[in-house]
């Protein structure tokens, strides 16, 4: 088992302070329960945080940015790991590779596009991995209202719908996702 989780989140903080704290706190939760990060590799937004977050409270943190981002979303020059590959796909398929697990915060359209792609690669059977989607603050309740209604007009099959699990609490989405408490 890779006791490192994929963290899919912002480069931007959003306009409530309370996101930051977010991030903080999954950051924390996941390097008390003896994990390190893997994320998207940059210093700026939510990204950033969960980054300086892990690194504060001990964790090993793992970035993964393309060299086309590294300059623009300004690649974090103080993880433990710092990947850069020369595309986006290179970029989720190595942070797929290095992770036991992955977790969505809230983001845009680039949070939205790993999260769909990698609940897809589960679906597909190209992985078992489990997957978080964590709805702080309300963030993704008409995400998750137009899955429920894709499986009520039959575009997903209910198996489909429970490739991952929702929460909102840090906590409670690595207690619903299986995540097991390791000593470091």
């Amino acid at each position: 088992m890779i006791r490192r989780l994929c963290v899919f989140c912002g480069a931007q903080t959003g306009h409530d302070p309370e996101y930051a704290e977010v991030a903080r706190e999954v950051a924390r939760a996941i390097v008390t329960a003896g994990y390190g990060v893997v994320y998207g590799g940059g210093r700026i937004g939510l990204m950033g945080v969960l980054a300086d977050a892990a690194l504060e409270a001990g964790g090993d943190v793992i970035g993964v940015i393309p060299e086309s981002l590294a300059v623009s979303e300004v690649a974090h020059s103080g993880l433990t790991t710092l990947h850069v590959v020369s595309s986006m796909h290179e970029r989720k398929a190595l942070m797929a590779e290095l992770s036991g697990g992955f977790i969505a915060l809230p983001g845009g359209f680039g949070t939205m596009d790993e999260f769909c792609e990698i609940l897809t690669w589960r679906q597909l059977g190209l992985h078992d991995k489990p997957i978080g989607l964590l709805n702080a603050l309300g963030y993704y309740d008409r995400l998750l209202e137009l899955f429920d209604e894709m499986k009520n007009q039959g575009f997903v099959a209910e198996r489909t719908r429970a490739l991952f699990v929702e929460a909102t609490t840090p906590g409670h989405l690595l207690e619903r996702m299986g995540v097991e408490r390791f000593e470091r």
